[in-house]
């Protein structure tokens, strides 16, 4: 038996594969080895990695100075537990994050994932009025919008369709129409005048419950990678504030460069309180989170009642290595003029989706920094649809990694992608969607 053959019948055998139907689903892709941009699977086939196998790789597959920044790491300190102990790696990180973030954001609370981020971020605000003497324990968020799988996470992203089984269990979240733009949309700034109608209602009338607000600044991933202008999310988060609601920003998907600015956060002039990292912290090779609050969060939590710490942590908290890859990742933003590749990306995603706007069967485009989307309207907006699926199949055919959010069809490349291998990558969706 080939060594595909068997790795394939062993998959079968014990495991279970995230967001897949294994009665429907087709056998999954032995990859072998990657490097940049290119995925190897076991039978020679290559496929450009057009999503950064789930807005993770940054730098691309196997950057040489982030290996050698975990095997550095690993040959000195794998692992300690942080209660009670630090070392230089998480300590260095949090400065640089720090430096980084807008200057209201001061504490950084380290975890692994991003949904690990979120619950952290949901039950600071939480504990943050009840160590002040209140209780407000609801939240608002936009519709549509993902901010993980854990039960807070899905409280306050319901509506994002993928919770139904759960729903019962879920805390109470208000919920306000996202005013999402693409080319062509007439109705954007009355969209975004019910949005804020919306939030002034809720907030007059739930104002004295409502521990914090959370959004995914300027795009929605997991819903479609649906944006919105920065001035309509500025009058947003002004409101808030001048509330006195606490903001948080899940930028699990929007950090490290992919809205074109080192953060989303950085297209506005207002600040959120907390601010949640995760995905491209370490450039995909380890996971790594991380929570960032303001120091008036902060501080009411310092105190001789020991009733009023936060009482929440992970194993793996500030991982040596992790936080170490995480800084070589940091580190290349700076080398390699990241930001400056992200413009000539955009230029790209810019042509072509002129061109794909002639196809009739193609609305909605839209695009900001290495993002792009368009949706395919033979296809269902349905998540898992069987005509979305073929889809994807059709493109892995032709070597394209990209995965369709219901009809939703869209670009997400490591920065270090070659012009060519995007353009052609464009030139064969072009041709499979004609």
């Amino acid at each position: 038996m080939m060594m595909k053959d068997k790795i394939l019948q062993k998959d079968r055998k014990y495991l279970w594969h995230p967001f897949s139907q294994l009665k429907t689903a087709s056998d999954p892709i032995v990859i072998n080895s990657a490097k940049e941009e290119m995925l190897y699977d076991l039978d020679g086939n290559q496929y450009i990695d057009l999503i950064s196998s789930w807005w993770v790789n940054t730098h691309g597959h196997c950057r040489d100075e982030l290996i050698e920044s975990v095997f550095r790491q690993s040959k000195k300190l794998e692992q300690v537990l942080f209660a009670g102990f630090t070392h230089k790696p998480a300590v260095d990180l949090a400065e640089k994050l720090v430096k980084f973030t807008p200057k209201n954001l001061s504490r950084v609370f380290f975890s692994d994932n991003g949904s690990t981020s979120v619950e952290i971020a949901m039950k600071v605000a939480i504990q943050y009025w009840y160590n002040k003497g209140q209780k407000k324990n609801k939240f608002v968020a936009f519709k549509g919008g993902y901010h993980g799988d854990t039960f807070g996470a899905m409280s306050v992203g319901k509506t994002s369709g993928f919770y139904e089984p759960f729903e019962e269990m879920l805390s109470q979240t208000f919920f306000i129409s996202y005013p999402d733009e693409w080319r062509g949309n007439n109705q954007l700034l009355q969209n975004e005048m019910k949005a804020i109608d919306e939030t002034n209602k809720i907030i007059k009338q739930e104002k004295d419950n409502i521990a914090a607000v959370i959004l995914e600044p300027l795009v929605q991933g997991a819903s479609g990678m649906k944006i919105c202008r920065k001035e309509f999310l500025s009058k947003i988060v002004k409101i808030f504030k001048e509330a006195g609601i606490i903001v948080i920003f899940d930028e699990v998907l929007t950090g490290f460069g992919r809205t074109g600015k080192l953060f989303a956060t950085d297209h506005l002039k207002i600040s959120p309180d907390i601010m949640c990292l995760a995905k491209s912290l370490t450039g995909g090779f380890i996971p790594l989170a991380a929570t960032i609050f303001s120091e008036e969060i902060h501080s009411h939590f310092v105190d001789q009642d020991f009733k009023k710490t936060f009482l929440h942590g992970h194993t793996f908290s500030a991982n040596p290595v992790s936080c170490s890859v995480a800084l070589c990742s940091l580190e290349l933003f700076e080398k390699d003029k990241t930001l400056q590749k992200i413009k000539s990306i955009a230029q790209i995603h810019s042509n072509y989706l002129s061109e794909l706007s002639k196809n009739s069967n193609i609305s909605k485009t839209r695009m900001i920094g290495s993002i792009a989307a368009f949706n395919y309207d033979l296809v269902p907006d349905t998540y898992g649809s069987a005509d979305s699926l073929k889809l994807k199949k059709k493109f892995l055919e032709n070597g394209l990694l990209l995965r369709p959010i219901g009809n939703t069809i869209y670009f997400m490349p490591p920065y270090c992608i070659k012009e060519k291998n995007l353009k052609n990558s464009y030139e064969k969706l072009i041709e499979i969607l004609q």
